[in-house]
């Protein structure tokens, strides 16, 4: 039935917990925590993913994600350390896309070598980059697209076919593209991955993470996820599960308004450099359009050499100099001093993350007030550069 619905429906009411005793209009929330064993078809826990409310959401993530199954975790590290450490063990090799976002990479560099798994980072985006560092003890490929920060694209298509022409498990982070512009699976990748803390949950107020992928992959998720204890309580559950009804609405406002700010900042002369895969001049653009519907709210830039990335940020009145991204409010940051804080400086410097490079997550406000606010911050910057010369 999900498959003949359409997204916005899908948003709105695929895995509702029906009201079957006051027939309330939303999901009511079952916080227990102990449930009956006895002559019950499912013994329920929440460490076991199956409370109501855990059970009814997995099935809308299942269903944005075109997948057969789904599961909510505590926060988004909490689904990828989950699912990588299902599918590797001591001895295996894994593929890794070389720009991702910064706790993944600190993950697989700081945690892979006590378990003895081995790991290879790309040289560069392209299919053959990922086939180069293929060993014969590989077992996985983890690619993110668009990537954090610098919004580059990867071919998810051509990705899939390689694992699967190599007998490798594919891995795709969909956190920066949603369910709205990207599905994964439709192009042969087997798991899909999400910070639901970003555009599934969209308001800036929901730590979680979801996978989604086919029943099979799932039962191996799910035997390693019970025993380390990801799981989310119930009341984030519906709280999650109450913000993706508004989901299409919330991305596609985003994605008009990121688009419209990409190409402001992309013609503007204080602008050195714009990272956006809606820009014809972003060199993956024609590949983005052929596997996105829509390019995101996301986009990056540096300023001119002399203008300070911080002390823009500073002077930003609307737009908020803060952590994390993807709420109906537009935030900026510095990378280097948040999601790829954990990396070193050659780290960063090897990726193209550059000191001057800020991240912005744009929101649903009115893009003529987000340009002026950009506009009065340059110009304070630029006073500011004048006094300090």
């Amino acid at each position: 039935m999900t498959k003949k619905l359409g997204l916005q429906t899908i948003c709105t009411h695929v895995g509702e917990v029906k009201d079957e005793q006051f027939k309330g209009a939303v999901s009511p929330i079952y916080m227990s925590t102990s449930y009956q064993f006895e002559d019950v078809d499912v013994k329920r826990y929440p460490r076991y993913f199956n409370t109501p409310n855990q059970e009814f959401l997995s099935k809308k993530i299942a269903a944005l994600e075109h997948a057969e199954a789904g599961m909510i975790f505590g926060s988004g590290m909490a689904a990828i350390s989950t699912v990588l450490l299902a599918f590797l063990k001591t001895g295996d090799h894994i593929v890794v896309q070389n720009t991702l976002y910064g706790g993944t990479s600190n993950f697989i560099r700081e945690e892979f070598p006590k378990y003895g798994i081995e790991f290879s980072f790309t040289d560069g985006y392209e299919v053959s980059d990922f086939e180069d560092k293929i060993q014969e003890h590989t077992k996985v490929i983890y690619i993110e697209t668009p990537s954090n920060p610098l919004l580059t694209i990867t071919d998810i298509k051509g990705v899939a076919a390689l694992a699967k022409e190599k007998g490798l498990l594919s891995i795709i982070d969909n956190t920066f593209a949603s369910p709205v512009n990207q599905n994964p699976i439709d192009f042969g990748i087997d798991i899909v991955l999400h910070s639901a803390t970003k555009y599934l949950g969209g308001h800036s107020d929901i730590l979680a993470g979801a996978v989604a992928c086919s029943n099979e992959h799932m039962k191996i998720i799910w035997n390693v996820a019970k025993n380390l204890g990801g799981s989310l309580s119930d009341f984030m559950v519906w709280m999650l599960e109450r913000s993706i009804k508004t989901l299409v609405l919330r991305v596609k406002a985003q994605n008009r308004n990121a688009k419209k700010l990409a190409k402001f900042l992309n013609s503007h002369s204080d602008i050195k450099n714009v990272y956006y895969p809606g820009l014809k001049s972003h060199p993956q653009y024609a590949l983005a359009k052929s596997q996105m519907k829509g390019f995101g709210g996301m986009l990056s830039f540096e300023l001119n050499d002399e203008l300070d990335a911080l002390s823009f940020q500073k002077a930003l009145k609307l737009i908020k100099p803060s952590m994390s991204l993807a709420g109906v409010e537009s935030t900026m940051l510095s990378p280097y001093k948040t999601s790829h804080g954990l990396l070193s400086q050659e780290e960063r410097d090897r990726i193209g993350v550059t000191n001057g490079l800020m991240r912005f997550s744009v929101g649903i406000e009115t893009k003529d007030d987000l340009i002026e606010d950009i506009e009065q911050a340059i110009k304070a910057v630029k006073k500011q550069a004048k006094v300090e010369a």
